[in-house]
């Protein structure tokens, strides 16, 4: 049984519900940023061995894990820029979603060093040079807070940008709670205060980066993104004129940004014109955010639907 084959591909940056673009570039980020974090790991790591203060080290090492996860979203959002190739047919936009699942883990490792550290201090507490500890994490804060909000205007369009952020609010997070666990320490002498605010902290933490490690599992595992109703898209191809029946859709993230589509649409009284194809990428792009559209034609109502050749851009 014969087959037609029409696709319709639009590349436009539009936004659909739930679904809005991250600025394209975030270069200029990841170099302050990464750059800003290496040098204060670097000064942080020093201040924590002449001051042989473990609040500073372990902070130190978190700040380190951040730097590598900064480095991760970096290089993974410069090759989602490469152009398509004969292997590689959609580039490696695909990149943008593991570095955000690796970003997650990223957390999670960052979390249980914080938490473990934090209970062996409850049986082995360490001193704090209460002073110093407040003046370096207190700096920590200041360049993690300017560095996460270099990234904060990307954080609801892009999962990546999204790792990034939570990877500078974290380290802001921790910052603040050692300069705060120095304060008290310093008027009181309660060293079991440091421990109580690293657990907190890793709770915080905890939290935030659930979300993330859960969306970017569902995204790589091609799952519908968020905010995209594949009865709705289906609905709002029914309602296209001359269309019968839609199967076989598909809908998946090619990227933390773009999502791709392939349906089938059965229209008995013939093979519309390209208008028609154009028209209905356009509907796509503009109320879903669906800018990579492919879609085949058949006008036999009682075709097999499993045997139908599945087309791609």
């Amino acid at each position: 049984m014969a087959h037609s084959h029409d696709h319709a591909k639009h590349d436009g940056h539009a936004h659909g519900p739930g679904h809005s673009h991250a600025p394209a570039d975030f270069g200029r980020a990841f170099l302050i940023g990464t750059t800003l974090n290496i040098g204060f790991v670097i000064v942080e790591a020093g201040f924590g061995f002449a001051t042989n203060s473990m609040a500073l080290l372990a902070d130190a090492g978190h700040n380190l894990s951040d730097v590598l996860g900064l480095l991760v979203a970096w290089a993974a959002a410069t090759l989602a820029k490469k152009s398509p190739s004969e292997r590689y047919t959609y580039g490696w936009r695909r990149s943008s979603i593991l570095a955000a699942l690796f970003n997650a883990l990223f957390l999670l490792v960052a979390i249980g060093a914080i938490a473990f550290e934090a209970v062996r201090r409850f049986s082995h507490p360490q001193p704090v040079e209460g002073g110093t500890v407040m003046l370096v994490a207190g700096i920590g804060v200041v360049i993690n807070t300017v560095t996460a909000l270099l990234f904060a205007s990307g954080r609801k369009g892009d999962i990546n940008i999204r790792g990034a952020y939570l990877h500078m609010a974290a380290d802001a997070a921790v910052s603040a709670g050692v300069v705060v666990a120095g304060l008290v320490i310093l008027q009181t002498g309660w060293s079991w205060i440091d421990p109580v605010t690293s657990l907190a902290i890793a709770v915080v933490i905890l939290i935030g980066t659930w979300g993330l490690l859960k969306e970017s599992v569902a995204l790589s595992m091609d799952r519908v993104p968020s905010g995209i109703d594949p009865e709705a898209v289906t609905t709002s191809l029914e309602g296209l004129t001359g269309v019968a029946r839609v199967h076989d859709l598909h809908i998946w993230p090619m990227s933390t940004t773009e999502i791709a589509l392939t349906c089938h649409l059965v229209m008995p009284g013939g093979r519309p014109k390209d208008d028609f194809l154009r028209g209905a990428a356009t509907m796509l792009r503009e109320r879903y955010g669906i800018e990579h559209t492919t879609i085949q034609i058949e006008t036999d109502l009682d075709e097999d639907c499993e045997q139908a050749p599945q087309g791609t851009l």
